[in-house]
């Protein structure tokens, strides 16, 4: 279970928000919702540990995040907003070097059937470079296709896909849940996880 309580987000004299809380359960999907600029990402980073609140808690099944440390780091998978894949390696090696840097044991041909789930079936050895925004995107969500951390917090995970690759995320995020999985979540695209329930906070002004 994924508890916020009160938290507070400031940049620099300027609130984004406060009194923000919820309660996140086993199947659930948190839907984050706001405009630009209301403060999404910067919860989605304290979710993760990455940025303390100004004020408020947040627990992870009944203990605060920053006591658990990295006993919480290693149940959590954060998908941000940038790719966090190196440009001149591959896609073969970017999926690698991710589960090695996870302490995970994924074989190549694991990391292949991952690339060729999200449609790079053949670009598997071409530089990331050389790619576009959208194939680049796909190398980063291959993570999620063995990924079995519980917490998923995925930073606009639909940007630059196309319709295909929208449903097929859509799914494996929906797999995901009905596994007994968390997952907190912005988007800005109109995108329905199939069969599961959905808790929408919005951020801001409505």
């Amino acid at each position: 279970m994924l508890e916020a309580d009160n938290l507070e987000c400031l940049r620099g004299e300027r609130r984004l928000f406060s009194g923000v809380g919820f309660c996140l359960a086993a199947g659930e999907l948190l839907f984050l919702q706001g405009k630009n600029g209301v403060g999404k990402t910067s919860l989605l980073r304290m979710l993760c540990g990455l940025t303390p609140p100004e004020a408020g808690e947040i627990r992870w099944k009944g203990e605060n995040i920053r006591a658990l440390a990295g006993d919480f780091r290693a149940e959590l998978c954060y998908l941000g907003h940038a790719n966090a894949i190196k440009e001149e390696l591959t896609p073969l090696e970017n999926l690698r070097a991710a589960a090695r840097l996870a302490d995970e044991a994924g074989s190549e041909t694991e990391a292949l059937n991952a690339l060729t789930q999200v449609g790079l079936a053949g670009r598997e050895d071409l530089p990331c470079r050389s790619l576009s925004q959208g194939q680049k995107r796909r190398v980063a969500l291959a993570r999620l296709v063995r990924e079995r951390r519980p917490l998923w917090v995925l930073d606009e995970p639909f940007v630059a896909l196309d319709t295909h690759a929208v449903d097929w995320l859509a799914n494996l995020i929906a797999a995901h849940l009905q596994r007994g999985g968390l997952a907190a979540m912005t988007t800005h695209q109109p995108v329905t996880i199939p069969g599961v329930p959905v808790r929408e906070l919005r951020l801001g002004a409505a």
